[in-house]
This record gives C-alpha cells, structure tokens and sequence, in this order.
C-alpha cells in the first residue's frame, strides 16, 4: 500500500507565515500537502481561540496536516485529538523549531536531544488518532553532533508514518547548506517516507537534491515565500519567469484569497495587513534565475544562500517589486487592499512605482532571522 506521502510536494509550517490564504495560493499554484503553522498543546488545553485558529483548515487543502509543539505525552494526546477532530487529515510533532522561547521549555528542537522522550511522544500521538503521525526533525542539536539517524528510527519504531527532516542542526539554524547528503543516508535507513527541507529555491535544486538524496519527497519554505509558484515549477521541472505584471498578479490573487478570509470590510483589511507586508518582504527577494545561467552556481553553493543582483534597466515596476524597505511593503499593501481588481493593483502599483523614491539593493541576500519553519 502506498504512502499518501510519498512523492509529494509540501508546504513547511511557517510561523505566521503559514496562514490559510497563503496556503490555499500554494495550492493553487501547486502544493500537495500543507501543514499548519505550529499549534503550542497547553495554548489549546486553556482553549486559547487564537491558538485553535491554528487547526483550521480549507476544502481546497487536499492534504492537511496539524502541528503542535509539546513535551508531555498525555497533553500531547489530547492536542492530537483536538486537531484530528477538526479535521486534521495528519498529526505533526515540531522537533525542529529553533528559538530559545520554545526550546528552554523543552519544546521544538530540544526534543532532538532526548530521543527515548521523543519516542514516548509520537507513540501517544499514535494510540490517540486514527489519522497518520508525522515528525519533524532537524539534524540535532549540535553540530558535529548530528543525532537525526538515531532519532529517526526511534520516531519510526514509535509509530510515525513520515519524517520531515530540516537538513540542519539547531545551533547552525540557517547558517550553513543543508546537509542533503545526510538527509539522503536517513532516508535510505527508514522504512517510511523521509522527505527533504532546505534550501529550494529553483525547480532545477528540487531536482539535483532529490536525485542526491533519494528521497521521493521534499518541503519548501522560504523558497515559496519568495516564489509561490515554486511548487509549479518543481512539479513541471521548468523554469517560471513572470513578467512584473504577472507577479502583481500573484499578489492580487493573494489579496482575494486573504480578504475571502478575514472578510472586506475595515477590521477584515487591517488583520489582512498584519500578514501581507510581512509576505511582501520575502517577495521582493524574487530574482528571474533561468536554469541555464544559474545551474552551475546553486551546485556551488544554494541560491537561496546567495547574493543575487537585480538586472540592469529594471522598470519602474521591478523596482517597487524589489524594493526592501517595511515602509514600501507597508504603503503597497494598503494600496493592494483598496484594489476592486486586479487592473486596479496594477494600475496603482505603477503609480507607487512613478511617484517613489525606490530603494534598489545592489545584491539581496533572503533572510532567515523573520522565519520560524516549524
């Protein structure tokens, strides 16, 4: 019987990142699982709305997935049971969250180190749920300590039917390249689907790293922050390069799809706003990066890892898409709000572009340190 995990295209869990509207655009554009934002378990026990909202899901989301953060086998049951309920199509433990508000209460990455506990955790979850239980890993804790090989089969013989592994420790967090090569000597142990995380940028790395590694599978994330249609590319192995209207017209799609969400009305445009200028600072990280100029140089090192420089004569529109400052992101979002169609965010994008001072970086680096992939 085959795996509904095996050879497919997933979403990482992105803190706030990861909302449903941004989701669903991946969906459209491709994605074959999705995975919530991460769901802290004692957050959910104090029936903490905000944190249920985690849970929720969409029709369109073929395959959804719950992750939840905690360190305590019987809440830890109970948060699988809650997310089943509403409709969870699979369960997913976070050992892979790095930050030092989650791991000094024994949550995320911490877990790595103690994989006995680890194995407790994923076999309550599976005695709890009839729907799949998945881990997410990161290498281990230290590097040059890397566990993952250890703590994978412990996942497994608890029960897991998939493991995610971010092919970094927690103390490199996004410093150095994943470790594919490790990845794929994970994958080759385990019985189960082992999918791959890390820097995919470009369908022609999903390819070179999937044939590396062997696996079947791989998760995107800041890479379908920067490029949502990433998951097309990947799934059609070619290169998208849109034109800047086209890409307006991505973000267009995005605003329908977040304002179907929180609703068009005034309160609805302001939550809208807590997540579109966010998205729109990895956005502006898009570079056009053809297969048959870049290919050689992400074998190097990873493009998402790299400087990338704008080309010359860009338009007025390329250069409010690329611009990086909060306050440009700020002012085109609200201009993208007010839009009634998608000619009109066109036609007020240009304005901004004509009228604004823009700032263009001579080289863009995408940034890790606003990321939390779960």
């Amino acid at each position: 019987m085959s795996s509904p995990f095996a050879g497919k295209l997933w979403l990482a869990p992105l803190t706030f990142g990861g909302n449903l509207p941004f989701r669903r655009l991946c969906v459209e554009l491709g994605a074959e699982v999705t995975v919530g934002e991460m769901a802290v378990v004692y957050k959910l026990l104090r029936d903490r709305s905000s944190e249920f909202a985690l849970l929720r899901s969409h029709p369109d989301e073929p395959f959804f997935g719950a992750q939840l953060a905690e360190r305590k086998p019987e809440a830890l049951a109970e948060g699988a049971r809650l997310a089943a309920a509403r409709g969870a199509r699979f369960v997913d433990l976070n050992c892979g969250c790095p930050i030092d508000g989650m791991t000094r209460h024994g949550l995320g990455s911490s877990l790595l180190k103690k994989p006995g506990r680890l194995a407790r955790l994923v076999e309550a979850m599976g005695k709890a749920v009839t729907v799949p239980v998945t881990v997410k890993l990161r290498t281990g804790w230290h590097e040059g300590e890397e566990n993952v090989a250890e703590v994978a089969r412990a996942c497994e013989e608890a029960g897991a039917s998939a493991i995610t592994i971010h092919g970094r420790t927690r103390e490199q967090r996004y410093s150095k390249a994943a470790d594919w090569d490790l990845i794929g000597r994970v994958a080759a142990e385990r019985g189960v689907p082992v999918v791959g995380n890390g820097d995919i940028l470009t369908h022609y790395e999903a390819r070179d790293r999937m044939r590396r590694s062997g696996v079947t599978s791989v998760m995107l994330a800041r890479g379908a922050l920067v490029k949502p249609w990433l998951f097309r590319e990947v799934r059609e192995g070619r290169t998208w390069l849109p034109t800047p209207e086209e890409r307006v017209g991505v973000l267009w799609r995005f605003v329908e799809l977040l304002r179907e969400h929180f609703h068009d009305d005034e309160r609805g445009r302001r939550r809208a706003l807590r997540f579109l200028p966010w998205h729109l600072g990895f956005f502006c990280r898009y570079r056009p990066l053809p297969e048959d100029a870049f290919l050689e140089r992400s074998r190097e090192h990873p493009l998402l890892q790299s400087r990338l420089s704008l080309a010359e004569g860009a338009t007025a529109l390329e250069r409010l898409l690329a611009d990086p400052r909060p306050e440009t992101h700020e002012l085109f979002a609200r201009e993208l709000l007010e839009s009634t169609s998608r000619e009109e965010a066109l036609d007020r994008a240009g304005r901004i572009a004509a009228a604004e001072r823009l700032e263009m970086p001579d080289e863009v680096l995408v940034p890790a340190a606003s990321l939390v992939a779960g």
